[in-house]
C-alpha cells in the first residue's frame, strides 16, 4: 500500500477498508508516515467524514497500537470506571472527580490528554503540580490504581501511542473538530485502559468544539456507539459551555480551584452540578448504585466529607507531588507577579460570553499552545470569573488576569473584554441547569 494513494482515496470520499486502515496506523505508529501526510489524511477526514464501520476500525486499531490494560489479575473489589470531557474553558471537572469517584468504591485509570486548540488539557493542569509524575510506565499505574483507587496520568508510551502521534498533529492543523478523529481519539486510549464503564462530558457551546446542540448529539451518539460495540457501557451528559466553567482559567489556578472544591472551601454551582451529575451517572454504570440520582448523593457526601479530598492528595503524593499540596498549595503552586482586574467598561450585567475567544486570550497569555512543541506558563490564567448574569462593576471585577507583565495583563484584559457583552438588564433566557440532555443506547434514564 502507498499512503498518499490512501490519503487520495479518503480525501475524494471514499471508504477505506480496515486493512488500508490498520496500514496508516500502523505507519502513524512507526513513524513512516511523515508528519505532513498524518496532517494530510487528518484533513481529509476532517472534510469527507467516516463511515460508522471506517470510525470503529480506526478506533480499534489506534486501541492495538499499543498495550491493552486487563485488571483482572489485580482482583480489584470495584469496578473500573472513567470519565472524559470533550474539552472546555475552565474544565478541571477530571481532577475533582477521579478521586470522588474512588471514595466512592471504584478504580480509575484515567488517561487524559493535554491542551488542544483553545481548550486546555487535562495533564498541563496537573503538570503545575511540582514532582507529579504524569506518564508512568503501566507498572506504576496498576500500583497507584490498587493502592489508592485514582491515578490521573496522560499516554505511556505503552499505550494507544498512535494516537499520541495524531493527537498532537490535529492541535496545530485545525482538525480538532472532526467527529470521527474525536471518537477515535477518546475511545482508543479509553478501551486501552480496560475499562468496565466510561461516561462522556460532551460539552455545547460558544467554547466547545461541537458549538451546536446538534453537532454535540452527533458526537455523544458516535462515542456511545462505538463503545458499546467494544463491549463498555457508556453514557454521554452534554453539557453547557456559553461560558467559563467554574471560577478559574489556567492551569496552575484550576489545581488552586480543584483543591478548595475537594475541602468545600469554594463550590461553584455550576461546576458542582457538572460534576456530580457525572459522577452519578458513572456510579450507576458501574454498579456501585441503582440509580444516577442514589449516585449523585455519594459524589457529594463524597466531597462533603472531605473523602475525595483525601483520595487526591493520595494520588498526588504516591505519583511523585508534594505530599502535603492540599494543606500548603500555596507553597507549591507558582503564581504570577502580576495579578490585575478586568473591569468592565460600564457597569451592568454580563449577559454574554465568548468562551472560545476566554481560550484564546490564555493561550496568548501563555498559558496554552500554538505549536505542539510549545511550553506551558503554568502559573497565568484568570481567576474569580463571574458567571452569566452577574453585575458588574468598578468594585465587583468581570474576572483577574494573573500574568508574567503588565502588558501581558493589559492585553489579556482587552482579549476579555471583548469576548464579554455588558446589559443594563439582566438576560432572561438564560438557563440555570447547565446539563442538558443524557445521551445512551439504553432507555433507564430519560432526557433532562
Amino acid at each position: 500500500m502507498i499512503p498518499q494513494e490512501l490519503i487520495r482515496k479518503k480525501r475524494d470520499g471514499l471508504e477505506l477498508t480496515l486493512p488500508e486502515i490498520e496500514f496508516l496506523v500502523g505507519g502513524l505508529t512507526s513513524g513512516q508516515l511523515s508528519e505532513g501526510q498524518v496532517a494530510a489524511f487528518a484533513m481529509a477526514v476532517y472534510f469527507q467524514g467516516m463511515t460508522a464501520k471506517e470510525c470503529a476500525g480506526l478506533t480499534r486499531a489506534m486501541m492495538n497500537s499499543g498495550d491493552t490494560l486487563n485488571w483482572k489479575k489485580l482482583d480489584l473489589n470495584g469496578p473500573v470506571l472513567d470519565k472524559h470531557s470533550t474539552g472546555g474553558i475552565g474544565d478541571k471537572v477530571s481532577l475533582m472527580l477521579g478521586p470522588l469517584v474512588a471514595a466512592c468504591g471504584g478504580y480509575v485509570p484515567m488517561i487524559s490528554g493535554r491542551g488542544l486548540g483553545h481548550t486546555g488539557g487535562t495533564l498541563d493542569k496537573l503538570d503545575a503540580i511540582q514532582g507529579y509524575q504524569t506518564a508512568p510506565d503501566l507498572v506504576k499505574l496498576r500500583q497507584v490504581v490498587k493502592e489508592v483507587g485514582v491515578a490521573i496520568i496522560g499516554q505511556t508510551s505503552e499505550l494507544a501511542p498512535a494516537d499520541r502521534r495524531l493527537y498532537a498533529i490535529r492541535d496545530v492543523t485545525a482538525t480538532v473538530e472532526s467527529i470521527p478523529l474525536i471518537t477515535a481519539s477518546i475511545l482508543s486510549k479509553k478501551l486501552a485502559a480496560g475499562l468496565d464503564a466510561l461516561v462522556m462530558d460532551v460539552k455545547t457551546g460558544s467554547g466547545a468544539f461541537m458549538p451546536t446542540h446538534d453537532q454535540s448529539v452527533a458526537l455523544a451518539s458516535s462515542i456511545v456507539a462505538v463503545a458499546d460495540e467494544n463491549g463498555v457501557k457508556t453514557s454521554a451528559l452534554l453539557t453547557d459551555m456559553n461560558q467559563v466553567l467554574g471560577l478559574n482559567v489556567g492551569n496552575g489556578l484550576e489545581v488552586l480551584e480543584t483543591i478548595k472544591y475537594l475541602k468545600n472551601e469554594k463550590v461553584d454551582p455550576r461546576l458542582d452540578q457538572v460534576t456530580v451529575s457525572l459522577g452519578g451517572e458513572l456510579l450507576f454504570l458501574g454498579g456501585l448504585v441503582s440509580s444516577a440520582e442514589e449516585g449523585m448523593t455519594r459524589i457529594r457526601n463524597a466531597r462533603e466529607d472531605g473523602s475525595g479530598a483525601e483520595y487526591f492528595a493520595r494520588m498526588v503524593a504516591t505519583l511523585g507531588g508534594p505530599a502535603n499540596l492540599v494543606e500548603h498549595w500555596d507553597h507549591h503552586l507558582e503564581r504570577a507577579a502580576v495579578i490585575v482586574p478586568v473591569m468592565p467598561a460600564q457597569n451592568g450585567y454580563l449577559v454574554k460570553m465568548d468562551a472560545r475567544e476566554i481560550g484564546l486570550a490564555l493561550v496568548h497569555l501563555g498559558g496554552g499552545r500554538t505549536r505542539a512543541d510549545q511550553k506551558i506558563d503554568y502559573a497565568v490564567g484568570f481567576e474569580n470569573f463571574v458567571d452569566l448574569n452577574d453585575y458588574v462593576s468598578q468594585q465587583q471585577p468581570i474576572a483577574f488576569v494573573h500574568a508574567r507583565t503588565n502588558s501581558e495583563a493589559e492585553q489579556a484584559i482587552l482579549n476579555i473584554l471583548k469576548a464579554c457583552v455588558i446589559a443594563e438588564e439582566p438576560e432572561k433566557n438564560i438557563q440555570s441547569n447547565c446539563v442538558y440532555d443524557r445521551i445512551a443506547l439504553d432507555q433507564d434514564v430519560e432526557e433532562d
